[in-house]
């Protein structure tokens, strides 16, 4: 079988992040009982992607299934950051990205985001090769942990990565830990997944297939920890709790998330880049949780890095 072109490799991989996206909205919908809102735009700069957004639906108080394909004449800074060679290359990038914010605080919040970077030649230097990379990931942040909600989200990343080699989950693991923590609190996002970048070395077929198999294993991550906690009841302690907690995320993609940034950076549709961004958010001075607590458990037993499969 012939190798496909550059333009035949994008067209593959964005039929596939389309299809991704549709399968998880309607898996999401399903477990909701209402319909995502869906919300085509275009990019003046080149491009354009649709963004399905659920707001104050029966499980999920906000929550975003977001398709893009942009196109550029200069990489922006977060995605040339490890790559100094690629900078003011033209680029194409594509992915899915999504959100999750269930309103019950027993309910896990979940992002996941699988991506695909091509940069091509600069247009005074047509003979030098396009580069490549996909990216991606998954990662679950609780308010009130589970351990079996950690491990069966573990387990599922562990097992969609395994037909490609026994070291990407350990590998990606420790990268996800890595990634998703607040560096000024010296503290996780939450109990961690998986998390990729840069990879292209084993070739387009291998890369891509890799990619697929995590996009792929979101839903079944995921919706089995819904089922599980949407029916505990929860009162304003909870609640409370719940929108502190979601502070620390609004802080890691403003300040952190090279998704967050390379969107903004590149020009691209803020209503879709901020989506991730929680509804109902609160910070306070120096608030420590009572000793023993529920709350307290997160801190002391959840969101310490550990081997959640051993």
């Amino acid at each position: 079988m012939a190798e496909l072109s550059g333009t035949q490799r994008s067209q593959v991989v964005e039929n596939y992040f389309r299809s991704l996206q549709q399968r998880i909205v309607d898996a999401l919908s399903t477990l909701d009982g209402q319909p995502f809102r869906r919300d085509s735009w275009t990019r003046p700069a080149g491009g354009g992607g649709v963004s399905c957004l659920i707001e104050e639906g029966n499980l999920i108080e906000r929550g975003g299934v977001n398709f893009s394909h942009v196109m550029g004449t200069q990489l922006p800074p977060s995605a040339s950051a490890h790559r100094a060679e690629l900078a003011g290359r033209p680029y194409e990038a594509m992915g899915v990205s999504l959100v999750m914010h269930p309103r019950n605080p027993y309910c896990p919040t979940a992002h996941m985001n699988v991506r695909y970077f091509v940069a091509h030649p600069p247009k005074d230097q047509p003979e030098v090769e396009p580069v490549f990379w996909f990216g991606g990931g998954m990662d679950l942040t609780p308010y009130y942990g589970f351990r079996e909600d950690a491990v069966h989200f573990h387990q599922t990343c562990r097992d969609a990565l395994a037909p490609h080699g026994a070291d990407y989950y350990p590998r990606f693991k420790d990268w996800c830990d890595r990634y998703f923590f607040l560096k000024h609190r010296d503290e996780a996002r939450g109990v961690g997944g998986v998390f990729f970048d840069d990879l292209n070395e084993p070739g387009f077929d291998a890369s891509f297939a890799l990619t697929q198999s995590v996009g792929d294993a979101f839903v079944a991550a995921y919706a089995p920890l819904l089922e599980r906690r949407r029916d505990i009841s929860w009162g304003e302690r909870e609640r409370d709790f719940q929108a502190y907690r979601r502070g620390r995320y609004v802080e890691f993609n403003l300040v952190f998330d090279r998704g967050t940034l390379f969107g903004l950076q590149s020009g691209g549709r803020t209503e879709s880049i901020l989506m991730s961004m929680p509804p109902i958010v609160k910070w306070r001075y120096d608030w420590q949780p009572e000793a023993d607590s529920p709350e307290a458990a997160l801190y002391t037993d959840f969101l310490p890095h550990q081997d959640w499969l051993a």
